[in-house]
């Protein structure tokens, strides 16, 4: 990710933590985006809406628009993400979103955590992950967010802060196949 996707993330963000501030609507903007995150992870046609520069941003404005509008979001939320669209800058809303949800913490004094594995986690495997996550960052005031990413074959990445664990699968099949050539 370049560091000018993550200025302008953390832009957005701030600016969307400005607003739902005022309209106390912080609570409803992250349910909201938790809810638009798991719609684009479930949806292919939702996925090439955001990344598809075939489309043009009226196209991307209206159909965001209609599928968060459908979804129940906060009037906010719909104004905020259509606006990202507007500006063509829809490429970035999964940045802008975490981005949204560590400001948050960091704001309630929480420390954000995100938890990528690569199957969905039951409940006691969540509860453990959460447990464990919470001891390593020292703090049981922890916002976590999880998500999955099927391409990491087994294992998991945490994220707590700017500190990352990884210990997926697919990473260390690349680490081996790096050492194999001799690239290590």
């Amino acid at each position: 990710m370049s560091s000018v996707t993550t200025g302008l993330a953390a832009r957005y963000a701030g600016a969307l933590y400005d607003l739902a501030s005022e309209a106390d609507a912080v609570d409803a903007v992250l349910a909201d985006f938790d809810a638009t995150a798991k719609m684009i992870e479930s949806s292919d046609d939702l996925s090439r809406l955001i990344t598809s520069p075939v489309l043009g941003r009226q196209e991307q404005t209206a159909a965001m628009t209609a599928v968060l509008e459908k979804a129940g979001a906060n009037p906010l939320t719909v104004k905020f993400i259509g606006a990202v669209a507007q500006n063509g800058r829809l490429f970035a809303l999964d940045r802008i979103m975490q981005n949204f949800a560590e400001l948050v913490a960091k704001k309630r004094g929480q420390i954000s955590a995100e938890i990528v594995s690569a199957v969905a986690l039951d409940d006691e495997r969540q509860k453990l992950v959460q447990d464990t996550v919470a001891k390593i960052a020292g703090s049981d005031k922890l916002s976590l967010s999880m998500r999955v990413d099927p391409s990491l074959i087994g294992g998991l990445v945490v994220r707590i802060g700017s500190r990352m664990i990884d210990t997926s699968i697919k990473t260390k099949l690349n680490r081996l196949e790096a050492a194999m050539k001799g690239v290590a």
